[in-house]
């Protein structure tokens, strides 16, 4: 049995005759006399008794006409749901993001395409860099956003910027509006992320370039602690400026110059390779894409073709 075979058996059927059923698949009467005798000869059975006027089933023939009209109406029920999912207006997305960016910048753009695609649901985890790409590789997560490296032999990825490690104090600060050297920082009360932090790392090998060691007076695993702890003292922090844009906006906090030594780290969306996206990824990913200023040149690339709005 093949759906060729059945949808001519099932139109004739809700017809009544095999002309009016050749009518509605828009073929010839000899045609689906054709696909109907092929069926009952594959079947071993008769499905339909022929009438002066039309046809009337068998209860072979009312038995299939059950299951075909499931069938049809599952196969309709599917068509409709993948045409909403390309007109955006149902779908479901899986987004991982390592810390910085899945607290400080992604929840921003989900706030974004939610405006835009209210009937799309997103389901976000913050974890690690390692646990986003674990997720694009066993299909978990449909679109990745990190800072820092990735394993660039699984995972295509669009710049989105960069995050600055800056030295962050509050605004009434000793420090405030000076300049300060790396070596400076090694004496002062420094308040870092905790051993084994991605952005702990960079900054230690920042310093060690240059042929410097900073021990922290504190470690503290935890962002909003290390903002509160610099409103609370006068302390130092090297922290993501990405974590701390409110509380710049607002006055709260300040950045400390560094004069000889610049820490950045770029940011990236990312994606196992090979794997075509869906129309609300694309969505999000263009979203982002231009929020960032980052163009849409490689959108293709996702999809394996160009988006058709």
């Amino acid at each position: 049995m093949n759906f060729t075979h059945l949808l001519a058996f099932y139109e004739v059927a809700r017809a009544g005759s095999v002309s009016a059923g050749a009518l509605r698949l828009h073929v010839s009467q000899p045609a689906v006399t054709r696909e109907i005798r092929d069926l009952e000869d594959r079947l071993g059975m008769v499905l339909f008794d022929r009438l002066p006027r039309g046809v009337a089933l068998t209860e072979a023939g009312v038995v299939l006409f059950d299951y075909a009209e499931r069938i049809f109406t599952l196969a309709d029920a599917a068509e409709g749901q993948l045409k909403e999912l390309a007109g955006l207006s149902a779908g479901y997305m899986k987004i991982g993001a390592s810390g910085t960016l899945g607290v400080y910048f992604v929840p921003d753009m989900i706030a974004r395409f939610n405006a835009n695609f209210p009937r799309v649901a997103i389901d976000l985890t913050v974890t690690n860099t390692a646990r986003v790409e674990a997720g694009l590789r066993d299909h978990t997560f449909t679109l990745g956003f990190v800072e820092g490296p990735f394993d660039d032999t699984i995972l295509d990825a669009r710049p989105i910027g960069a995050d600055e490690i800056a030295v962050i104090a509050a605004a009434g600060h000793p420090d405030a509006g000076r300049r300060l050297r790396a070596q400076d920082l090694v004496d002062q009360i420094v308040i870092m992320r905790e051993p084994g932090s991605g952005t702990r790392a960079i900054v230690e090998e920042a310093y060690a370039r240059i042929g410097l060691n900073i021990q922290p007076l504190m470690s503290v695993s935890d962002t909003e602690a290390i903002k509160r702890m610099l409103l609370a003292q006068h302390a130092l922090a090297y922290v993501s400026a990405l974590s701390v844009k409110d509380e710049l906006r607002r006055g709260e906090l300040t950045v400390i110059e560094v004069a000889d030594l610049r820490i950045e780290r770029p940011l990236h969306m990312v994606w196992l390779k090979g794997r075509s996206l869906s129309p609300s990824s694309v969505a999000l990913f263009d979203l982002v894409a231009a929020t960032t200023e980052a163009g849409r040149e490689c959108r293709d690339s996702l999809t394996g073709h160009p988006v058709r709005r």
